[in-house]
């Protein structure tokens, strides 16, 4: 587990350092335009939209390990070509072949996480996994930018070639990872998980799950930097020096509360901690309408702006040790990694439309674009609620079970249709 964790990190760390210098990168650096570097993050996005319905067969199949190996290369040849990339061919192509390795590489860490955990110490597994990649990626970002010059192309080579060896260096500690026997025994059986999506999809709490996972990732993530960002420069007035102190602030707030609420998260029925999420970002929406749309000062205002991307790391830092758990133990045998990378998919359909629709609301319509997601962000809590009658007690709360077992045999009908 320990080294999953690690090279999950460094991964991030690597990703850190370009993540926020892509749409730069592309349009000026490259001299490409605004156009083409659109066109380049899509296909990023795309990619993954293409490669994950597909995924969680070759996980469930041959384990995670070949997968994540696989993806890593890919990765790493995605990220050397778009360092390379000088024509917008060719950055539109990188750019799919990183986003297609990076986006197999999630489900296969998270099968990874479940297989070397037990119910019991998965809620904290997921928690660390969630700490170490946000505070990868803020390091590698300080670090990126204090490399990065926009007037020497080559820079940013070096940047993509650093997140290159990360993805490498991630592959060769996994290659020195001994999944328990036990383990792949049980998760893997003949037949690799026979049912496939139709079985998926009869079981009615995990589409439940698969549609609140939509909406939160498309209320809050979806927005990050979209429409929360175009809101907050047209509306609020904020300059670009102070977005990047709201997103510093959204990290610090994950590294900071993340052990502090996981005692917290531990102790209660995950659906009802998911409708604690949805009225804190509720919070966090109006204290972004107060930002616009308020009469106060202008510090004022910059404050509130900020305070709703730290209110949003706080409802991240308790979605993390919720929501993927809840995904691996719903998941029947042989199905774990069908399951983590069919809520992968559902979150990168959200990420997709979550900018498409709030940026044009985000920069012209200042009033309906708060009202449209603080009722989203309501709707999270309702459909947490909902989801939690589904839900077994075990489900709902492992810390409530008296015993250690781990339930990855096959459930019978009724807990699955549960």
């Amino acid at each position: 587990m320990r080294r999953v964790q690690i090279g999950s990190a460094l991964s991030s760390f690597g990703v850190g350092f370009t993540v926020p210098f892509l749409y730069v990168y592309v349009a000026e650096v490259r001299d490409l335009g605004a156009s083409a570097a659109g066109i380049v993050l899509a296909a990023f996005a795309m990619a993954a939209l293409v490669v994950l319905p597909f995924t969680g067969r070759a996980i469930d199949r041959r384990g995670p390990m070949p997968v994540l190996l696989t993806a890593s290369g890919v990765a790493a040849v995605g990220a050397v070509g778009l360092g390379l990339a000088s024509t917008e061919p060719a950055a539109i192509a990188a750019a799919a072949v990183l986003g297609a390795g990076t986006a197999v590489l999630q489900p296969a860490l998270a099968t990874m996480i479940v297989w070397c955990s037990t119910q019991e110490t998965r809620t904290r597994a997921f928690a660390m996994q969630f700490f170490l990649q946000n505070l990868g990626l803020g390091i590698g970002g300080l670090i990126g930018g204090q490399i990065v010059d926009e007037t020497r192309p080559e820079s940013f080579l070096r940047l993509f070639g650093i997140e290159a060896v990360m993805f490498l260096v991630l592959a060769a500690i996994v290659l020195t990872v001994r999944m328990p026997k036990a383990t792949i025994g049980e998760a893997v059986p003949k037949g690799g998980g026979k049912g496939g999506m139709r079985a998926l999809l009869g079981n009615r709490a995990m589409v439940q799950l698969c549609g609140l996972g939509f909406v939160l990732f498309f209320a809050c993530y979806g927005q990050f930097e979209s429409g929360l960002s175009a809101y907050g420069v047209e509306a609020a007035g904020i300059s670009a020096s102070t977005l990047g102190i709201a997103l510093a602030a959204n990290t610090a707030m994950i590294v900071v509360a993340q052990f502090a609420v996981l005692k917290f998260v531990e102790r209660r029925k995950r659906s009802r901690v998911i409708a604690a999420v949805g009225l804190i970002w509720a919070v966090a929406w109006l204290a972004a309408g107060y930002a616009g749309l308020g009469h106060g000062s202008q510090a004022m205002a910059t404050a509130a702006f900020i305070s709703t991307y730290a209110l949003f790391g706080l409802g991240e830092s308790m979605l993390s040790p919720t929501v993927a758990p809840l995904v691996a133990d719903l998941a029947p045998a042989g199905m774990v990694g069908s399951y983590n990378s069919a809520f992968a998919l559902v979150k990168q359909l959200a990420l997709a439309v979550g900018p498409a629709v709030g940026g044009p609301m985000g920069a012209a319509l200042h009033g309906p674009y708060i009202v449209t997601f603080l009722l989203f962000s309501l709707g999270i809590t309702f459909l947490a609620l909902r989801l939690g009658k589904r839900l077994t007690p075990l489900q709902d709360q492992p810390s409530s079970a008296g015993s250690r077992v781990v339930m990855r045999s096959t459930p019978e009908p009724a807990a699955a249709d549960a």
